[in-house]
């Protein structure tokens, strides 16, 4: 029905508006100075900040570096937002860049700096359980053992991830047994495979670091798929990586084209540092990732044994239609009640933007999914549930939006009954990824107060207890209060003071 690539590609530009402070602060921000070397890369390269001050010192280069996801930073470049911004790009992949022509474009150079592959990570007790041998384990065993309800896992969202798309990518080639460049074939052969494989998956995420939360929180999932460095970090999980292959992230340093000769012998310069044996050391040490350069072996712990690389689509076509398969039809259905702030406050352009942003939403929801409008003043008002059925999302979406236009500003600020509410709506035993939105601009001011909602929350029984908040800061609304609703349920705190739009579009990769 949709294509969540190109949607995906909408809604980027709207999470890159709403990180910005304003056009002029934005470019002042990113203004060339020289021995500077502004970088556009991958948020999960945070944690190379060493490294980068080892690099500093050897060749004087300071990196200055702005960290997005890097989906995002390919919608970027493709749509000319890097132009005078910024010097070089470093992502965890340039595959998806060279889906996009007008994206691969903008770079002039890449050279790879370090790697880590697509891997799974599995609590001790069910490996031994399943009789695995890790390093045998193939994709096959473990879409056996996901069909036998034996193994179930977590992994980010792969229209939002670069992380959760290397895996999308691996289990589709695995399973399809491709052997180049996946095809639209490959995947029409897999899907039956590949629904079954989705199946085991519990937690959804747009994020590697919330991920890695939910599951230390949630106890009762088996497993991670993620890039191998992530997975490295935590001590209770056998790493695997399966032998029939891989998707491996190979994080190359990129010139851009618009960048000028001095900035370009500052790239190279850096590239050249990264890649010395005693940088690539401190990488593979520090980050768990593998170097790049045969003198130099991986940090302890990491598996020599050598994979198979796995084929990447060949086209953003393929990379679409896979997409689409996995949103609309592989993946479990989302479940998602929004408890939306329509108190007296709102009145004016504060609800103009709320039905605004709803409306435009309508644009990403997913085949299957269920959409609970849950507005609130002093109480619910009311409770409507819409479906996207499959075999006519339109009637659905448009019952969404004529609800949305149908909001009306009054009353106070019932958060903590209003919440309390939309726990008792989902129940329990829904096979789905199920989660709670609440939107408001202010604190608290009537019925339940923050100790009754504690109390109702603990209460709960396990399954409910695993639904998080996802509250959104708006307005007047109280930042602690917020934080501690996210905390206390597992779920994460999004700003939509600047962007109401990005910071719904934001959540979708959490839902």
């Amino acid at each position: 029905m949709r294509r969540p690539l190109a949607a995906l590609l909408a809604a980027t530009a709207l999470l890159t508006a709403c990180t910005a402070t304003g056009e002029k602060e934005e470019k002042d921000a990113n203004a060339a100075e020289p021995g500077t070397l502004r970088v556009l890369a991958s948020s999960e390269l945070s944690d190379m900040t060493p490294v980068l001050e080892q690099v500093e010192k050897d060749t004087g280069v300071t990196l200055r570096p702005t960290y997005i996801g890097t989906l995002d930073a390919v919608d970027m470049l493709a749509t000319g937002k890097t132009d005078g911004r910024y010097d070089a790009v470093w992502l965890s992949s340039n595959d998806s860049l060279r889906l996009r022509p007008e994206a691969a474009r903008k770079i002039v150079s890449e050279t790879p700096v370090m790697s880590s592959p697509v891997a799974i990570g599995v609590k001790p007790a069910t490996v031994e359980a399943l009789g695995w041998k890790p390093a045998e384990v193939t994709w096959s065993q473990v879409e056996r053992a996901v069909r036998d309800g034996r193994l179930t896992y977590g992994m980010t969202d792969p229209a939002r991830s670069h992380s959760g798309f290397a895996t999308l990518v691996s289990v589709a080639s695995a399973l399809s047994g491709a052997q180049s460049a996946l095809t639209e074939a490959d995947v029409a052969k897999a899907r039956p495979r590949l629904k079954e494989f989705f199946g085991g998956q519990k937690l959804t995420s747009g994020s590697s670091g919330w991920l890695a939360s939910a599951y230390a929180r949630r106890g009762d999932v088996d497993a991670l798929l993620n890039y191998e460095s992530v997975l490295e970090g935590f001590k209770n999980l056998t790493v695997i990586r399966p032998k029939d292959g891989v998707v491996t992230a190979d994080y190359p340093l990129s010139s851009l084209a618009s960048a000028d000769a001095a900035a370009r012998e500052d790239v190279r310069r850096v590239t050249e540092a990264l890649r010395t044996d005693a940088v690539q050391r401190l990488i593979t040490d520090h980050t768990h990732r593998r170097p790049v350069v045969a003198s130099v072996p991986p940090a302890a712990g990491l598996d020599t044994d050598r994979r198979r690389e796995l084929p990447f689509p060949g086209s953003r076509s393929v990379a679409d239609g896979l997409l689409d398969a996995y949103e609309n039809e592989l993946r479990r259905p989302s479940r998602t009640v929004y408890v939306l702030d329509t108190s007296g406050s709102m009145e004016g352009e504060r609800l103009s933007r709320l039905k605004s942003a709803l409306t435009r939403l309508t644009g990403d929801f997913r085949d299957r999914e269920e959409v609970t409008l849950m507005p609130f003043g002093s109480k619910v008002k009311s409770v409507r549930t819409h479906v996207v059925d499959p075999a006519d999302p339109e009637r659905g979406l448009a019952a969404i939006r004529r609800d949305t236009g149908d909001l009306r500003a009054e009353g106070e600020t019932a958060i903590y009954t209003s919440l309390e509410k939309a726990y008792d709506h989902l129940g329990t035993g829904e096979d789905a990824f199920t989660s709670i939105v609440l939107m408001t601009d202010g604190e608290n001011t009537a019925g339940a107060g923050a100790a009754d909602f504690d109390a109702f929350y603990r209460g709960l029984s396990g399954d409910r207890r695993d639904i998080p908040v996802f509250p959104v800061l708006f307005g007047d609304s109280d930042r602690a209060e917020l934080e501690h609703i996210a905390e206390l349920t597992g779920g994460r705190l999004f700003d939509g003071q600047g962007s109401l739009d990005g910071a719904f579009e934001e959540i979708r990769g959490y839902q």
